[in-house]
């Protein structure tokens, strides 16, 4: 396990909403990791090789959100098969041989439909086709999904989700969000706040599940609609709150401290 003094961040842009830093300091005071900072810094892409390449044995790893995840894949020492097959990586480890990278979005993504009730799924959907997205859609497979639906605003961008359903061997089927009803029970949401008003406008029904990836402003157009449909939402932070928990495991060496993460997730929500 680490010893003496370690650093962390969250690197992307913007990264001043991040609740990244609470969770993972929240961590640190539990696990008595005195020495041990965690920070927030404002990073594109293009700034992610020369920034590892200045940073000494201090630092210890990196939680990596938009615009950087491809990024981590390309500049990292080594590649874990997950954020391989996804081409995106949210999280940087230090190890001897330089810098790891890993994918916690997927465990976070399954952790939190497990905890909101969705145990096994059969058909699925995803709405939007990003690096989250591709994330959802190994999470579903890892439930058992037997098909997922890809519904996109522009089905041309779903490509890469296409690509990581194919070597998973889960059959997918692509349509063009408004021009169709989401009928499956379980859907992952990882439209931005952009595409809210079209996602919320869809025909939700009763017995469905949706989680939504987003978390601020909550509740979202999509969750309102959702909810006085009759259906269940799942919201974004249980996402953020269960893929920090598997960072700080990767970084410190240490199991999570589970509770006291979530009572300082918890009061962060309740004064946004």
């Amino acid at each position: 396990m680490p010893g003496g003094p370690g650093r962390a961040a969250v690197l992307g842009r913007p990264v001043s909403h991040s609740l990244s830093p609470l969770l993972h300091r929240a961590a640190y005071a539990a696990l008595g990791l005195d020495g041990w900072r965690y920070d927030a810094l404002d990073v594109g892409a293009e700034d992610l090789p020369d920034l590892l390449a200045g940073l000494d044995e201090e630092w210890r790893g990196f939680s990596v959100t938009m615009p950087c995840k491809q990024a981590a894949v390309d500049v990292a020492d080594r590649v874990e098969p997950l954020p391989r097959l996804l081409h995106a990586a949210n999280t940087l480890v230090r190890e001897p041989g330089g810098w790891r990278a890993e994918n916690t979005d997927v465990a976070g993504i399954g952790t939190a439909l497990q905890v909101g009730g969705v145990e096994s799924v059969e058909r699925a959907a995803v709405l939007g086709a990003g690096g989250t997205a591709a994330a959802a859609a190994v999470a579903l497979a890892s439930l058992g999904a037997q098909h997922v639906d890809v519904v996109v605003r522009e089905p041309a961008r779903a490509a890469d989700l296409v690509r990581v359903l194919d070597v998973l061997q889960v059959p997918v089927t692509v349509s063009r969000l408004g021009e169709t009803a989401v009928d499956a029970p379980v859907v992952v949401s990882t439209v931005p706040v952009a595409g809210q008003p079209a996602a919320g406008a869809l025909p939700w029904r009763p017995g469905q599940t949706v989680l939504d990836v987003l978390y601020a402003p909550w509740p979202t157009p999509l969750a309102e609609r959702v909810t006085a449909a009759g259906g269940t939402v799942i919201g974004g932070a249980e996402v953020l709150f269960w893929q920090a928990t598997v960072q700080v495991e990767l970084m410190t060496g240490f199991p999570a401290p589970i509770a006291e993460m979530r009572r300082a997730l918890d009061a962060a929500l309740a004064v946004h």
